[in-house]
């Protein structure tokens, strides 16, 4: 799909590496950039407990797939200079620098396409381009909204387990890429992208915002619960004590739902006939579906509300949902090292054969010598001066 593209990773943690695994995963080159000085991306260092010694943390795999890691001293004019004769052969750029300091490390769009026009920059900030606030997914969760409408209604805010806002961030780069190839395909000219996280953030709120704008109140914390919709996030215990969650959207499913329960009687009750209904007493109808749900076993129950298209699901572990034979298609492996696409879409030529993510530095030699025509003395001389 990508396979001429070659793409120069400026960027570090989640957001910004994803979209270079994207590009990786749809066969472009991606060179990542890193810091000797600091020993790289600092997710190399981010281990849970009982991880090994290796530079390639869990966390650093999640989003360094498919990638060549060249190390690189840019603060030093001679990393800077070898950058810049990477530059001026590549098709995109991906940054994710405090807003003003790729300008003073000469790594900026403006002096990259000075060399290069038709240079793509993508760049993920955290407040956007004149705010110089370091940018973190669990601030921009405070600061967005998700903390604050996220956990039980009688708990405190609560921070997603995943860096979603980073995540989300991501896609949206690649979006913007992905429109900004389009337009170098029809003018030939490159194009300066960006996308915050606090915006990526505030336009992911989707309904809830929605909620907010049109009826001027302010959503707050309901558990897994859906505010417009009942009984749509309600958690249940089946016989064996296993905890089923309903997603019922429309009246046609609730119907379906409760002769599949029993509760016939349910479906002609004024109070709960309409979606706005069941919302206004949904802690009504929570009872009576609790009641019966709780003298079901999980399969032969999930076997009905599956067969009659009700939707449903037994809430399940990580470690179980990653065994689930339906995600084989987005697993990783490289000899021990397991992984997961970071692209799900199917019906695309996507390479059966990724790279693992990198050691540090471990392509020095090879994209020096190969993109570049440097010789072994001078690689030498570049590892003894810190360059590389």
């Amino acid at each position: 799909m990508f396979t001429d593209l070659k793409i120069i990773e400026l960027a570090s943690v989640l957001a910004g590496p994803s979209v270079g695994q994207f590009f990786a995963e749809l066969g472009a080159e991606v060179i990542k950039i890193e810091n000797p000085k600091t020993k790289g991306d600092v997710t190399r260092s981010w281990k849970v407990k009982g991880e090994d010694s290796s530079d390639r943390s869990a966390y650093f795999t999640s989003t360094n797939w498919g990638k060549k890691s060249l190390t690189l001293d840019i603060s030093q004019i001679e990393g800077l200079k070898v950058l810049h004769r990477l530059a001026v052969e590549a098709d995109i750029v991906i940054a994710s620098y405090k807003p003003g300091d790729a300008k003073k490390l000469k790594v900026d769009y403006e002096t990259l396409s000075g060399r290069n026009s038709k240079l793509i920059y993508g760049e993920i900030t955290g407040y956007g381009a004149d705010i110089k606030r370091v940018g973190y997914d669990a601030i921009i969760q405070a600061e967005s909204g998700f903390m604050y409408m996220n956990g039980q209604a009688d708990g405190p805010p609560t921070k997603m387990p995943v860096a979603l806002v980073d995540v989300l961030a991501g896609h949206h780069l690649k979006e913007a890429i992905l429109l900004a190839l389009i337009h170098r395909m029809k003018t030939g000219e490159g194009r300066h992208v960006s996308v915050s996280l606090m915006d990526a953030a505030i336009s992911s709120l989707v309904n809830q915002a929605a909620n907010y704008l049109i009826t001027g109140v302010d959503p707050r914390r309901k558990g897994s619960i859906h505010p417009n919709i009942a009984p749509y996030g309600e958690i249940f215990e089946t016989r064996d004590e296993k905890q089923l969650i309903l997603a019922v959207g429309n009246n046609k499913q609730f119907n379906k739902l409760c002769k599949v329960l029993g509760l016939y009687q349910l479906i002609e009750d004024k109070l709960f006939t309409t979606s706005p209904s069941r919302v206004k007493n949904r802690t009504l109808l929570g009872d009576q579906l609790k009641s019966e749900i709780s003298q079901v076993e999980s399969d032969a129950l999930m076997k009905e509300l599956n067969a009659n298209q009700i939707p449903a699901g037994i809430i399940t572990s990580v470690a179980d949902a990653l065994e689930h034979q339906d995600i084989a298609s987005i697993k990783l492996q490289s000899n021990d090292l397991l992984g997961l696409r970071g692209f799900a879409a199917s019906g695309l030529e996507i390479s059966s054969h990724i790279l693992p993510p990198p050691g540090l530095g471990e392509h020095n030699n090879a994209i020096l010598t190969q993109e570049l025509g440097f010789n072994t003395n001078e690689i030498k001389g570049l590892s003894e001066r810190g360059i590389i």
